[in-house]
């Protein structure tokens, strides 16, 4: 069993973006410069958005947070969104899920200029990126890639089954395995709180990526011998034992199923930190016009 680890490769991408950056500004260049709007101030999303920010200022690249308050109208927050759209200093914009019930986040992302969507998930990304064109991908499923290509993983031929179908992992993952491309070339199977017999199926799959936000779902009795296990899921579960009095756990049961495994994502400390990278090198596209042009 070997660990995907993935703080050892996001400070090896993290120095590889730095070091574009420096040549960029070495050069006079524009620094690219990442856009996050936060709706609220729920602890999950304060701590992601930190992150990011944190992100930027490491490789070197601006960023701007605009906060609004939870009672912030659906027009006030579009309206917000419009102006990073025209505004030529900002390459990418995010804006962090979830938001308030009275906003629909379709609308908000349909509102982002695909050519700054940066997280990848406005329709026009998700079409072209499905269509193998070039898109941003959401930032979770393109970290997953990186990290299979990082590590050399075989993808041709084998038997991938995702577990959850989220527009932000499931889907995209599912679609992106089985393109004639690597990471990919991948039979893929995408199941869901629907599926029957899920156990079995899980049993087949070479490579499983569980996704569906379910501490510890995934155990050994559903993962076969030799496995390649990525483990998006990353939640709060109560433990006294802990100062915090909480233990953050992943979709899968590691102690159990990492014996079985040739390669396993730890939590923390894999896919969530190349979550983060993703999002810095579609910045860094989008501030050179790789995707939709200048």
């Amino acid at each position: 069993m070997q660990l995907l680890d993935g703080k050892f490769l996001s400070a090896q991408i993290k120095a590889e973006i730095k070091a574009e950056v420096t040549q960029i500004r070495e050069a006079g260049g524009k620094i690219p410069h990442l856009v996050a709007i936060l709706v609220g101030t729920a602890g999950r999303s304060e701590t992601y958005v930190a992150s990011k920010m944190k992100s930027c200022e490491e490789v070197g690249m601006h960023s701007t947070l605009i906060r609004f308050e939870p009672d912030v109208t659906e027009t006030e927050l579009l309206d917000a969104v419009r102006r990073v759209n025209d505004n030529p200093d900002m390459d990418g914009l995010i804006v962090q899920l979830p938001l308030p019930d009275h906003i629909d986040p379709n609308r908000v992302m349909e509102t982002i200029d695909p050519a700054k969507d940066v997280d990848g998930f406005h329709p026009v990304n998700i079409g072209r990126m499905a269509k193998g064109l070039p898109a941003y991908v959401s930032a979770t499923p393109q970290g997953i890639l990186e990290m299979l290509q990082r590590y050399d993983i075989k993808t041709a031929g084998k038997h991938c089954v995702v577990v959850g179908r989220s527009q932000i992992v499931g889907l995209p993952m599912s679609i992106l395995m089985q393109r004639n491309a690597y990471p990919g070339n991948c039979t893929v199977t995408l199941t869901h709180s629907r599926t029957q017999d899920l156990p079995a199926i899980c049993r087949t799959a070479d490579i499983l990526i569980a996704a569906l936000g379910k501490p510890e779902f995934i155990t050994a009795d559903m993962v076969k011998e030799g496995a390649v296990v990525i483990d998006v899921g990353l939640e709060r579960v109560v433990d006294t034992s802990k100062k915090s009095g909480f233990a953050l756990k992943g979709d899968v049961k590691f102690d159990e199923v990492a014996p079985k495994t040739s390669f396993i994502t730890p939590v923390p400390g894999g896919v969530g930190l190349m979550t983060i990278c993703s999002l810095m090198q579609n910045t860094l596209k989008a501030a050179r016009g790789e995707v939709y042009g200048k």
